[in-house]
C-alpha cells in the first residue's frame, strides 16, 4: 500500500476516534497506537505534547521513553510551537538546538495542533532513518491535526 493510501486509512480511523467523543486522553492513546500501527517502519517514535503554560508535557505515544517537557522554543517541538507552524526536519543532527530524547532519531515532522488559533499541543513523529518526512507527510497529519486539535484543547493550558 502506498503513503496516500495508508495516510487515507489513518484519517479515516482517526475520524472514527474524533466522532466518538471519548475521554482526551483516550482518543490521544488510540490516534497514537494507529498511526504507529499503519506506519511501523517509518515511525520510530509518535506522540503528543501538551501545552501546559510555557512547556510541553509528554502525552500519549508509542515507542521509546521520552523528554517528559520541552519549553517553548527548544529543539524541534518547542521551536514549531513558537513559530506555529510544522517543521519537516530532515536530519535532526543539523537542527539547532535539537534536543536528543532518543539517539536513534534522525529525522522528524512536528505538526502543531491549533483550536481557535491557539496552539495547545503537537503531534511529534520520528524516524531512525534520514529524509523520511515530506510535503505528503505534512499535509496528511495537518489534516489529522485539525480533527485531534478539540480534544487536546480539553488538556492544554495556554500562555
Amino acid at each position: 500500500m502506498d503513503k496516500q493510501s495508508r495516510y487515507a486509512e489513518l484519517i479515516s480511523q482517526i475520524e472514527v476516534f474524533a466522532n466518538d467523543a471519548d475521554h482526551p486522553i483516550s482518543v490521544l492513546s488510540n490516534c497514537a497506537a494507529v498511526m504507529k500501527t499503519i506506519f511501523p517502519e517509518e515511525y520510530f517514535w509518535v506522540g503528543f505534547y501538551i501545552v501546559k503554560g510555557d512547556e510541553l508535557i509528554l502525552g500519549p505515544f508509542q515507542g521509546t521513553p521520552a523528554c517528559t517537557r520541552i519549553k517553548f522554543g527548544r529543539g524541534v517541538c518547542g521551536t514549531a510551537w513558537k513559530e506555529q507552524r510544522t517543521l519537516v526536519v530532515e536530519n535532526v543532527e543539523k537542527f539547532p538546538g535539537h534536543i536528543a530524547c532518543s539517539s536513534l532519531s534522525r529525522s522528524e515532522i512536528v505538526v502543531p495542533l491549533k483550536h481557535n488559533g491557539v496552539v495547545v499541543g503537537e503531534i511529534d513523529i520520528d524516524s531512525t532513518e534520514l529524509s523520511t518526512f515530506d510535503d505528503v507527510d505534512r499535509q496528511f497529519l495537518e489534516h489529522a491535526a485539525e480533527m485531534i486539535a478539540p480534544y487536546m484543547a480539553k488538556l492544554a493550558i495556554p500562555l
